[in-house]
Protein backbone atom coordinates (compact mmCIF):
# COMPACT_ATOMS: atom_id res chain seq x y z
CA UNK A 1 0.00 0.00 0.00
CA UNK A 2 0.85 3.22 -0.43
CA UNK A 3 1.93 6.68 1.66
CA UNK A 4 -0.96 8.52 0.03
CA UNK A 5 -3.40 5.34 0.89
CA UNK A 6 -2.34 4.99 4.14
CA UNK A 7 -2.57 8.93 5.12
CA UNK A 8 -6.45 8.84 2.66
CA UNK A 9 -7.00 5.78 5.30
CA UNK A 10 -6.36 7.93 8.63
CA UNK A 11 -8.30 10.65 7.36
CA UNK A 12 -11.35 9.24 6.49
CA UNK A 13 -11.28 7.10 9.94
CA UNK A 14 -11.01 10.12 11.55
CA UNK A 15 -13.79 11.73 9.63
CA UNK A 16 -15.90 8.55 10.29
CA UNK A 17 -14.97 8.79 14.34
CA UNK A 18 -15.98 12.67 14.22
CA UNK A 19 -18.83 12.30 12.68
CA UNK A 20 -20.20 8.99 14.88
CA UNK A 21 -19.28 10.87 17.80
CA UNK A 22 -20.84 14.07 17.14
CA UNK A 23 -23.83 12.40 16.23
CA UNK A 24 -24.27 10.45 19.25
CA UNK A 25 -23.16 13.65 21.36
CA UNK A 26 -26.04 15.76 19.74
CA UNK A 27 -28.15 12.77 20.47
CA UNK A 28 -27.73 12.58 23.86
CA UNK A 29 -27.62 15.92 24.42
CA UNK A 30 -31.05 16.13 22.99
CA UNK A 31 -32.21 13.65 25.46
CA UNK A 32 -31.05 15.92 27.76
CA UNK A 33 -32.86 18.67 26.58
CA UNK A 34 -35.96 16.82 26.38
CA UNK A 35 -36.27 16.81 29.86
CA UNK A 36 -35.95 20.34 29.86
CA UNK A 37 -37.96 21.51 26.25
CA UNK A 38 -37.31 25.28 27.53
CA UNK A 39 -34.08 24.86 26.64
CA UNK A 40 -34.84 23.48 23.21
CA UNK A 41 -33.90 27.26 21.54
CA UNK A 42 -30.37 27.85 22.69
CA UNK A 43 -30.18 23.73 21.72
CA UNK A 44 -31.62 24.09 18.02
CA UNK A 45 -29.70 27.19 17.69
CA UNK A 46 -26.78 25.72 17.85
CA UNK A 47 -27.49 23.03 15.56
CA UNK A 48 -28.07 25.21 12.95
CA UNK A 49 -24.94 26.61 13.12
CA UNK A 50 -23.11 23.60 13.90
CA UNK A 51 -24.50 21.52 11.25
CA UNK A 52 -23.21 23.58 8.07
CA UNK A 53 -19.91 23.76 9.90
CA UNK A 54 -19.05 20.60 11.69
CA UNK A 55 -21.21 18.31 10.41
CA UNK A 56 -22.24 18.52 6.81
CA UNK A 57 -18.62 18.78 5.89
CA UNK A 58 -17.59 15.37 7.77
CA UNK A 59 -20.11 12.52 5.40
CA UNK A 60 -18.43 14.85 2.18
CA UNK A 61 -14.51 13.84 3.77
CA UNK A 62 -15.69 10.58 4.21
CA UNK A 63 -17.21 9.45 1.08
CA UNK A 64 -14.61 11.19 -1.24
CA UNK A 65 -11.80 9.53 0.55
CA UNK A 66 -13.65 6.31 0.42
CA UNK A 67 -13.68 6.93 -3.05
CA UNK A 68 -10.48 7.91 -3.51
CA UNK A 69 -8.68 5.03 -1.37
CA UNK A 70 -10.55 2.78 -3.81
CA UNK A 71 -9.55 4.08 -7.03
CA UNK A 72 -5.57 4.41 -5.01
CA UNK A 73 -5.70 0.37 -3.43
CA UNK A 74 -5.38 -2.67 -6.49
CA UNK A 75 -7.11 -4.65 -3.50
CA UNK A 76 -10.21 -2.82 -3.81
CA UNK A 77 -13.30 -2.01 -6.82
CA UNK A 78 -16.75 -0.33 -6.08
CA UNK A 79 -18.42 -4.06 -7.24
CA UNK A 80 -17.04 -5.67 -4.08
CA UNK A 81 -20.30 -6.48 -1.54
CA UNK A 82 -18.67 -4.60 1.22
CA UNK A 83 -17.98 -1.50 -0.61
CA UNK A 84 -21.70 -1.46 -2.04
CA UNK A 85 -22.69 -1.63 1.61
CA UNK A 86 -21.19 0.92 2.98
CA UNK A 87 -22.33 3.10 0.25
CA UNK A 88 -25.95 2.27 1.29
CA UNK A 89 -25.16 2.62 4.96
CA UNK A 90 -23.34 5.83 4.14
CA UNK A 91 -26.37 6.69 1.45
CA UNK A 92 -29.63 5.96 4.15
CA UNK A 93 -27.23 7.81 6.47
CA UNK A 94 -26.82 11.34 4.62
CA UNK A 95 -30.74 11.10 2.76
CA UNK A 96 -31.82 11.20 6.56
CA UNK A 97 -29.25 13.78 7.37
CA UNK A 98 -30.28 15.83 3.97
CA UNK A 99 -34.12 15.19 4.61
CA UNK A 100 -35.24 14.74 7.43
CA UNK A 101 -32.61 16.39 10.53
CA UNK A 102 -32.22 19.92 9.19
CA UNK A 103 -36.36 20.14 8.69
CA UNK A 104 -36.81 18.54 12.16
CA UNK A 105 -34.28 20.94 13.76
CA UNK A 106 -35.86 24.14 12.57
CA UNK A 107 -38.99 23.59 13.14
CA UNK A 108 -38.05 22.74 16.70
CA UNK A 109 -36.44 26.05 16.97
CA UNK A 110 -39.13 28.18 15.13
CA UNK A 111 -41.71 26.41 17.70
CA UNK A 112 -39.16 26.93 21.12
CA UNK A 113 -39.33 30.71 19.68
CA UNK A 114 -42.94 30.77 20.04
CA UNK A 115 -42.58 29.28 23.44
CA UNK A 116 -44.86 25.96 22.42
CA UNK A 117 -42.53 23.98 24.28
CA UNK A 118 -44.56 20.71 23.77
CA UNK A 119 -44.26 21.34 20.21
CA UNK A 120 -40.72 22.15 20.50
CA UNK A 121 -40.39 18.78 22.45
CA UNK A 122 -41.96 16.73 19.72
CA UNK A 123 -40.03 18.23 17.09
CA UNK A 124 -36.49 17.40 18.79
CA UNK A 125 -37.56 14.00 19.90
CA UNK A 126 -38.45 13.01 16.33
CA UNK A 127 -34.89 15.48 15.29
CA UNK A 128 -33.39 12.72 18.20
CA UNK A 129 -34.89 10.03 16.58
CA UNK A 130 -33.37 10.50 12.86
CA UNK A 131 -29.99 11.41 14.70
CA UNK A 132 -30.06 7.43 16.42
CA UNK A 133 -31.08 5.84 13.44
CA UNK A 134 -28.14 7.69 11.26
CA UNK A 135 -25.59 6.48 14.36
CA UNK A 136 -27.17 2.99 13.86
CA UNK A 137 -26.14 3.15 9.99
CA UNK A 138 -23.19 4.55 10.72
CA UNK A 139 -22.11 1.63 13.59
CA UNK A 140 -23.29 -0.63 10.70
CA UNK A 141 -20.92 1.01 8.32
CA UNK A 142 -18.09 0.52 10.38
CA UNK A 143 -18.71 -2.45 11.36
CA UNK A 144 -19.07 -3.42 7.13
CA UNK A 145 -15.53 -1.36 6.85
CA UNK A 146 -14.02 -3.42 9.64
CA UNK A 147 -15.13 -7.17 8.62
CA UNK A 148 -15.25 -6.42 4.81
CA UNK A 149 -18.14 -9.06 4.12
CA UNK A 150 -17.46 -10.91 0.61
CA UNK A 151 -13.86 -10.58 0.57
Amino acid sequence: MSALYDWLLFVHVLAGAIWIGAIVLLTALAGLILRAPELAEPFTGALRRLGPVVLAPLPVLVLGLGIWMVADGDAWSLGQLWIVLALVLFGAAFAIGAAHQSRAALAAERAARRGDHAEAARRLRAWAWGSALIALLLAAALWDMVFKPGV
